[in-house]
């Protein structure tokens, strides 16, 4: 006998960040002024709101006029206006500031933020308007009838690491929907699966990532003013091969939110993002900031780096995708966030629509479609459509492609650039191509845990915590290949390249090697799912709750 538990829903949002919550707030509010009752639930993985959530941030504000238009902007939960704005070059041992912005990166007047903190508030308005919302459960499939997407399937727990039901076993519980909208922010483990099943991403450009670290510090006062951005270029990346920047953002209450963002697509196999963003913070320029200062939050997340040709259809029968999820980033300014709440409108515009007519099916949907291509989102992704591929070959040739683009409406002189999938950059470990991370960078990689440290320690900052009696959420998709091409050939990249020390490569007395997982380190940035080679690692959800636990990132 079928003993699942099925709820049924007008509309299933899954993902509580900030395109699920816009996505909720603008259809409740549409709905009550057309004087129709729709139920709206929300669904979160996180243990609460925010608790998953990361961004640098510094926000565009002019969204919420439109998003939130009686809302004062003062009673919004940001925490300062930007008064102060510079690039900077780094050297090993010195900085240059620039004497311009680099074209979209002009920051004054946005805001910086808590984007958990932020979605806090959203969803405390989701909610008086009517909104269900339900944290602390993990999706872990959509359900389809006929072909269709029908709802979801949350992961049944109480299921011991052999995959055998415990005394405490609970199958997990189905939702029905008319309307099933994905906003599970970088590489949703549901939408991956959606996506492959349904060819969303048939005819477009490989979407292609990037890593973020970030730490939260309380510093002396006077060591950065409040409303003060900084963004920095070169050290410690090469120019020719590895694409990102460090950011610092002064916040108020002497706090600093400062972070490394590194392309996914650079090719040394021992490149360590997190160790990378340790020597930086050990620069004159970025270290006098720190000075006297103590961390307080830890986090890594991924980012949708592909632009406007990586997007998929988002939209199917029944169906639509949001925010991070369908790509709603714009690489050119290091924003996604008012990108993220307007795709959520426009998707509650669209879903009203349907509601209304009684008809959910993809050409339903596709409307959409249609009110992206009138928006301010598509104007902002389609003129930097070519921004990300043209610095594949680094950032000297990326400029001066990036600069054709800006005087030819984003076609440049190549027109429609391609992206290469992340996970097959990387050159073999014995390659002659690179100088190893460890050698780039020795004396350096000590870290004293005052300023800088290891990976443990930060994750203990992101108050990282998971069920250690469930199955691994990470899977080996084929452990042979793994110890054949992973391991021997590039010399087990993951136990580099994520953040938060999940892996580890193992070698016993007799010299044979091993990959070990420490799940619980895990911090939920999907890198691996995205980098590892062969396709060799797949992220799946683990229990609803587990994960970090942020409150100010």
């Amino acid at each position: 006998m079928d003993s699942t538990d099925v709820i049924a829903t007008d509309v299933l949002i899954v993902g509580g960040g900030p395109s699920g919550l816009a996505t909720a707030i603008h259809l409740a509010g549409s709905l009550k002024k057309r004087g129709l009752d729709k139920r709206i639930i929300l669904i979160e993985k996180g243990s609460s709101i925010g608790s998953h959530t990361l961004s640098g941030a510094v926000i565009d504000p002019k969204i919420f006029k439109t998003f939130l238009p009686d809302v004062d902007i003062e009673d919004i939960p940001f925490d300062s206006e930007v008064t102060v704005d510079q690039t900077l070059f780094l050297t090993e041992a010195g900085e240059k500031v620039l004497p311009f912005h680099p074209p979209y990166m002009n920051n004054i007047g946005n805001y910086s933020t808590s984007i958990s903190k932020l979605c806090q508030y959203l969803a405390e308005i989701a909610q008086s308007r009517g909104v269900e919302i339900y944290t602390g459960f993990a999706v872990e499939d959509v359900i389809y009838k006929e072909g269709k997407v029908a709802g979801i399937k949350t992961k049944d727990t109480g299921v011991d690491h052999h995959g055998n039901k415990m005394k405490n076993y609970q199958e997990g519980t189905v939702v029905e929907a008319a309307i099933t909208i994905l906003a599970e922010g970088t590489r949703g483990s549901v939408t991956k699966k959606v996506i492959d099943a349904l060819h969303l991403d048939s005819g477009c450009n490989e979407q292609i990532y990037s890593l973020g670290v970030k730490e939260l510090w309380s510093v002396p006062e006077g060591n950065i003013e409040a409303g003060t951005v900084y963004h920095t270029m070169g050290y410690p990346l090469q120019s020719g091969s590895e694409f990102g920047g460090g950011f610092i953002y002064g916040l108020k209450d002497n706090k600093v939110a400062l972070g490394l963002v590194v392309g996914l697509d650079y090719r040394d196999p021992s490149f360590d993002v997190h160790a990378a963003m340790q020597v930086w913070k050990q620069h004159p320029f970025v270290s006098k900031i720190l000075e006297g200062g103590s961390i307080e939050e830890f986090g890594a997340k991924t980012l949708p780096e592909g632009g406007y040709y990586a997007m998929p259809r988002f939209y199917d029968d029944n169906l639509m995708i949001v925010g991070d999820s369908a790509g709603f980033l714009t690489t050119a300014r290091l924003k996604g966030i008012h990108l993220a709440i307007e795709s959520g409108m426009l998707a509650a515009n669209a879903a009203i629509k349907a509601l209304v007519k009684g008809d959910t099916s993809e050409e339903s949907l596709s409307h959409y479609r249609k009110l992206f291509e009138e928006s301010n989102a598509y104007e902002e992704l389609y003129r930097a459509r070519n921004f990300r591929q043209s610095f594949s070959k680094g950032m000297v040739l990326g400029g001066l492609q990036f600069a054709t683009q800006l005087v030819t409406g984003g076609a440049g002189l190549l027109g429609r650039l391609k992206t290469e999938k992340d996970s097959e950059t990387l050159l073999p470990l014995d390659s002659r191509a690179f100088t190893p991370f460890k050698e780039r960078f020795a004396g350096k990689l000590e870290f004293d845990k005052k300023l800088t440290f290891d990976k443990v320690t930060d994750v203990y900052y992101s108050k990282a915590n998971h069920d250690e009696e469930q199955p691994c959420h990470l899977v080996l998709n084929n452990p042979e290949n793994y110890q054949r091409v992973n391991i021997e050939k590039y010399g087990c990249p993951e136990a580099a390249f994520c953040p938060a020390e999940v892996y580890e490569l193992h070698i016993d007395k007799e010299g044979n090697k091993a990959l070990r997982i420490h799940a619980e380190n895990c911090v939920h940035c999907k890198t691996c799912d995205i980098k590892s080679p062969g396709a060799g690692i797949t992220w799946n959800v683990p229990y609803g709750g587990d994960g970090p636990d942020y409150t100010q990132m």
